[in-house]
Parts: C-alpha cells; structure tokens; sequence
C-alpha cells in the first residue's frame, strides 16, 4: 500500500503512490504484442483455429516479417505497397514463441517506465518506432538473402538508446565521464557477440539480429537528442554557438 499524505486545507487524506504508473503507450504496446503472442500460442496448442491454426505463426512471419527481399522489393523494385512498408514496423509485434515474448515485452515494460518518467508519451513511441525501422533497414543491408527479422528488440534497443541518452546528459551536467552512459549496452552487446561467435560452434548459424538491435539502439540515441524535454532548443543552441 502507498504512504499517506494529510491535506491541511481539508484534512482528507489521499494515497501517495510509492512509484510512478507506466506511460499508457508503453503499456498499449505490451498488450498488443502479448494479445498477438496468446493468439498465436492458442492457435498452436489446437485451442483455436482448428487444424489450420497450427501454422498462425508462420503465416504471421510470411505476412509481417522482414527480410532481405523486402528490402530489395522496396528499395529496388520501388515496390511501396503497404503490404510491404507496414514490416518495416509491423514485424515487432511477431516472436518465435512466448519466451521471446516475454522477455521483449519485459524490456519494453522496464525501460518504457523509466523513459516514459522523462519523455512524453509521444516521444516514447516515436523512439521505440525509429528503432523499428532502423533495425529493419540495417537488417535489410547486411543480412544478404537469408533469415527473417521478427520481434521487438530493435524497438526496446532503442529505448535503451533512449536511457542512455538521459544518462549522457546528466553525467555531462555533473562533469563526469559520459562513457559510463554506454555500459549497458556495452554489456548487451558484448554478450550478442558471444552468442554470434559460438553460435557456428554449436551447429547454428550466425544470427544477424545483434545487428537491427545495434542500429536500433543508434536511433534511439539519436532521436532522443531531439524528443527529449528541452532537447530540440539545446541541439539548436549548440549550432548556433559552433556557427558563431
């Protein structure tokens, strides 16, 4: 149960709340991902969808996933349908099972909570959103013509461009070293690159993921500079001063 806090102009008292609630965004997002993931998870345990549900999911990849060749459909052929730049975000909403569910929308709670304390509630999306489709784009260039990109890390990646942001900044005011700011993704990425290496090792092949996840995080970094409380007038400050 939260404190208690006395009003002296009525003597009423009201509950305080001990942290402050999730930004609504952060929380539409979670349960549509996890209304998709039971969905698809019914559909494979024969709750749903008859016989036929049993391939919901790979439906579901084949319609929102994305991949080289979209990119190449899009960038290439000049194919602008929305049936191909919906991936471009869509595809973060679509995992491989419910851990990695879970464990995404997880990260998307935390990290939405912490961010959304700062940014507004638009802003929050439109971090998580960049991270998307940079993860999408970056996936596109590098992945050659295999695998399909699915899942919403490069989103939450992006909001941890986002805390490190916010991070970046406050060290910056208190004279401290800004490269403490990057130590969890550091570790997070030191640890996707361990995985990729021993990956071949263990009869898998090199998953490229690290790859959407790191382009995420950039996007993240990047448009936080601008989304951020005051962040715009600050970044237009400071070119002025260098053209000055």
């Amino acid at each position: 149960m939260g404190q208690w806090r006395v009003k002296k102009a009525t003597d009423m008292r009201e509950p305080v709340l001990p942290v402050n609630p999730i930004t609504p965004v952060v929380v539409i997002l979670a349960l549509a991902m996890a209304g998709i993931e039971a969905l698809l998870s019914a559909a494979e345990a024969g709750l749903i969808g008859g016989a036929g549900g049993i391939g919901w999911r790979l439906r579901a990849v084949q319609d929102w996933g994305f991949s080289p060749v979209v990119w190449d459909q899009v960038v290439a052929l000049g194919n602008h349908s929305g049936a191909m730049l919906r991936r471009f975000v869509g595809y973060g909403f679509i995992h491989g099972g419910v851990t990695h569910a879970l464990f995404a929308i997880a990260m998307l709670l935390a990290l939405g909570k912490v961010v959304g304390e700062v940014f507004a509630p638009w802003a929050v999306l439109a971090v998580f959103l960049a991270g998307l489709v940079a993860g999408a784009v970056a996936f596109g260039l590098v992945a050659g013509g295999g695998g399909v990109l699915i899942g919403a890390y490069p989103g939450v990646y992006a909001l941890i461009g986002a805390l490190s942001w916010l991070m970046f900044a406050r060290i910056g005011q208190q004279g401290g070293n800004r490269l403490q700011a990057f130590r969890l993704i550091g570790f997070l990425l030191l640890l996707q690159f361990l995985f990729a290496a021993l990956s071949p090792l263990i009869g898998g092949g090199i998953d490229l993921t690290f790859v959407a996840e790191l382009a995420g995080f950039g996007a993240g970094f990047a448009l936080s500079v601008v989304v951020s409380p005051g962040g715009f007038a600050a970044l237009r400050a400071r070119l002025r001063e260098r053209r000055g």
